[in-house]
């Protein structure tokens, strides 16, 4: 018997956000962080953004989509985030990776009311920070624009995600967690970069 196409799609979405729930991520000191990849994306006002507009602040950069179950999780984390903190040099970053583009990105946003910034992501950029296994993976990147933690999947609860924000808002030199299995072993295997 075959199985209808929107009950085996539902499934495997299903099946997908359970699996990228608690994916994972691993630790890296100051001093063995490597530059995060620079982009040039559009925000929905059809604005460039570049990665490196954002130096001298601590950035967390969300890759996600609006079909993304785990995504939808941590998003009013974030736009917390972004009001408590951005008077004292952080911001967050969204990439979404939705391959509707802003059709299905601004009515999101809009519903939302999500409170920073928005980009439209493509195979570019997720090829340049080393394929993205999972949605979210979300970057913690320090004031010198080197990555200092990477999270697949909803890995760290909101008080985590809030103790490693103050952490590097408070030293940029400090010890913070990075790189996840597999989604950056572009950055971190050796000879890269």
């Amino acid at each position: 018997m075959r199985v209808p196409k929107i009950a085996s799609t539902f499934t495997v979405s299903v099946l997908l956000a359970c699996a990228v729930l608690t994916i994972g991520c691993t630790k890296r000191t100051a001093k063995n962080r490597k530059a995060a990849p620079e982009f040039s994306l559009k925000d929905a006002n059809g604005q460039t953004v570049h990665l490196s507009d954002y130096k001298g602040k601590v950035v967390l950069l969300d890759f996600w989509a609006t079909w993304c179950g785990p995504c939808k999780i941590e998003i009013p984390w974030f736009m917390e985030f972004e009001t408590q903190f951005k008077d004292q040099g952080f911001a967050v970053l969204g990439v979404s990776m939705d391959e509707d583009g802003w059709a299905a990105i601004k009515p999101y946003v809009r519903d939302r009311k999500m409170n920073y910034r928005v980009l439209l992501g493509d195979d570019k950029v997720g090829t340049s920070y080393g394929g993205l296994d999972a949605l979210p993976t979300t970057l913690l990147i320090d004031r010198e624009g080197n990555i200092a933690s990477v999270h697949e999947g909803v890995a760290m609860g909101k008080e985590e995600f809030k103790n490693a924000i103050v952490q590097l808002l408070g030293s940029p030199s400090v010890s913070a967690p990075v790189a996840s299995r597999g989604a950056l072993a572009l950055l971190t295997s050796p000879g890269s970069r």
